[in-house]
């Protein structure tokens, strides 16, 4: 008893999986989405036209394939931008320096990017949806011009970020360098996802012919009518797409193309490389932190208070751009303005855009360079500010050198900063960098090992004047001028970031600092190579990482290559298997009945041969390889 209630189970489940389910409410939905085509199906050509196998018209055609492209430019686009968060502020200073006010550009160009991504990959999961249904596919007119629209923006997109701003592309290479294994299992994962239309669609066409499932549904395709454009099981000469050649040219493409694209997936893991694949062992120290402006998301850029957190948060060195007043002060400020981080259009609006090297020191001193800060906001974080901090931030003044060199001394700290030479005109544009010394050797009270002299003009005056200073390269030299030049320190842009120019300058004693380095995983990469220290917006983030993100040891990332690659082999096979056993099935299932979509057929013996007879209504014809009754 026992035996035939499992048997009897056994059966029941093969009748689900061999079941083929129509889903009109969800086919109607689909159709509704894709194409504005609400109502039910029609009834002969169109119900053909609508129901028959999977494709689609030229026209069609043609949309679908401006559909795939807009896609692939979108997520390139995405991923361009997402990885570029690093610089979203160098990016908003270059909008404001063109539209001459304030405004987070890049999070507002990042967020319309992923709404653009996110329309397109609905519409791509409903024709794939569309496909697995057997319906043809049909944009709507408004789809077709959205997804146009989304084409062109991204093509402008990246086309004008290429042009204004094609440094970026280093930082996409970058983040393949940490990510790659990452995505490529991603793009295993999704391949595998993919096997169940793409398997779906061919092994359909392949036990059917073109006629799709008995052969029988639009524009004259059946068994009765065997000479509509001869695609039929009964005349396969119909341009080679029938039983005899079952997949068509268009499935077999599509398997082709599945089969490259997954085959290249696997195989992937072979031209990839990643600094942070390596021994725990061979991992150098954590790379010192040096405070960009000092710690500009906790407090106004250059100004004693951000200097103060970039001390707080663990920084080792502090950074700075420096110009001198009119009277000969040096001071602090990045911008050839005033205008971004002070309230100069309020104290002198005749004199706005006015080059900060232009005014007294007195005059600076009357203006105020930290309310800008928690106005604009300019890294979303002045609200995490406390009571306390927002008034001290809004009363923050332009900061000098000298004051900036004792706040270093008193926390021992290194400091490098750029010198900017004044414009012409002005009393001290000759002798700028003998009024620079002068504070730093007999004003203040530093130490100058503690100085990285980054200036390149009169080096050799200024080494003669105090050979102590730590000698500094904003550019890559050949080993032998580094040499010559007394260089110890590099400061280079973070694209040069690579191990063999770590052990190449290391040769000759020389290290490496990288700019600007705020997001962890740009972090983790500096660290991997093996750099002595980066220069950051972030210390406070950075300052919490105890181990580069995404380390693995080659064997660990050979083990998840090799099961992930096998797994989805795997899958891919038993889901073509199953889908094979399945038409197969209900094409030429055993026993005297077979259920198809439009009904069941029972098979009866006569003199000649076996004939099936229709059990049901509405039913277009007997299932495909079945013997016609004799006249």
């Amino acid at each position: 008893m026992e035996a035939e209630l499992q048997f009897g189970r056994l059966r029941g489940l093969r009748s689900v999986l061999l079941r083929r389910y129509e889903h009109r409410p969800l086919v109607r939905c689909l159709r509704g989405l894709s194409g504005c085509r609400w109502g039910p199906q029609g009834s002969g050509a169109e119900s053909g036209a609508e129901s028959g196998a999977a494709g689609c018209t030229t026209g069609e055609g043609l949309g679908v394939a401006l559909l795939a492209a807009a896609f692939c430019v979108s997520l390139v686009f995405l991923y361009f931008w997402g990885q570029a968060k690093n610089d979203y502020n160098d990016f908003d200073w270059f909008t404001f320096s063109g539209l001459g006010f304030w405004f987070p550009w890049s999070v507002v160009l990042l967020a319309v990017t992923a709404v653009f991504f996110t329309y397109l990959c609905a519409l791509m999961l409903l024709l794939l949806c569309l496909m697995s249904e057997r319906q043809t596919v049909r944009l709507h007119w408004t789809h077709k011009v959205l997804v146009s629209g989304v084409l062109l923006v991204s093509v402008a997109g990246l086309s004008v970020l290429s042009d204004l701003w094609g440094r970026e592309w280093t930082t996409l290479l970058l983040s393949f360098q940490i990510t790659a294994p990452y995505l490529h299992v991603g793009g295993v994962l999704l391949m595998t996802a993919l096997s169940w239309p793409v398997a779906a669609v061919f092994c359909r066409g392949s036990v059917f012919g073109e006629g799709g499932a008995g052969g029988v549904r639009g524009r004259g395709r059946s068994l009765l009518c065997p000479a509509g454009r001869g695609r039929s099981l009964l005349c396969p000469a119909g341009r080679g797409r029938s039983l005899l050649c079952p997949a068509g040219r268009g499935r077999s493409l599509l398997l082709v193309l599945f089969v490259l694209s997954l085959g290249g997936l696997y195989l992937l893991p072979l031209g990839l490389y990643s600094p942070c694949i390596k021994e725990r062992s061979r991992l150098g120290p954590r790379p010192a932190l040096i405070g960009h402006r000092g710690a500009p998301m906790l407090a106004p850029e250059n100004t004693l208070m951000a200097f103060e957190k970039a001390v707080q948060s663990g920084c080792a060195g502090l950074e700075t751009d420096v110009t001198l007043s009119l009277d000969g002060m040096p001071f602090l400020m990045h911008d050839r303005t005033l205008l971004r981080t002070t309230n100069v259009g309020e104290e002198f609006p005749e004199s706005s855009r006015t080059p900060a090297a232009m005014f007294t020191w007195a005059q600076l001193q009357r203006l105020n360079a930290g309310a800008w800060f928690l106005k604009s906001d300019p890294f979303r974080s002045a609200g995490a500010l406390s009571e306390e901090e927002r008034v001290r931030a809004q009363n923050q003044t332009v900061c000098s050198l000298l004051h900036f060199l004792q706040l270093a001394a008193r926390s021992r700290s290194l400091v490098i900063f750029d010198l900017y030479r004044p414009p012409r005109g002005h009393p001290y544009r000759n002798t700028w960098i003998q009024r620079t010394l002068d504070v730093l050797l007999n004003q203040s009270s530093i130490r100058s090992e503690q100085v990285l002299w980054l200036p390149s003009d009169l080096r050799s005056l200024v080494q003669e004047t105090d050979p102590d200073l730590q000698q500094t390269s904003g550019s890559r030299l050949p080993l032998e001028e580094l040499q010559s030049n007394n260089i110890v320190n590099l400061n280079l842009h973070y694209s040069h970031a690579s191990p063999q120019l770590v052990r190449d300058v290391s040769s000759v004693n020389v290290s490496v600092n990288l700019y600007v380095v705020s997001e962890p995983w740009l972090f983790s990469v500096a660290w991997c190579c093996g750099v002595q220290s980066v220069t950051t917006n972030a210390p406070q983030l950075l300052s919490h990482m105890t181990r580069p993100l995404l380390l693995m040891s080659p064997a660990e990332y050979r083990l998840m290559w090799t099961l992930t690659d096998l797994l989805s082999l795997a899958l891919v096979l038993l889901v073509f298997c199953f889908h094979w056993w399945r038409e197969r099935a209900l094409t030429f299932g055993s026993g005297s009945k077979v259920t198809l979509d439009t009904g069941t057929y029972s098979k009866f013996p006569t003199e000649l041969s076996e004939v099936w007879s229709v059990s049901s209504v509405g039913s277009q014809g007997p299932p495909p390889g079945a013997a016609l009754p004799s006249s």
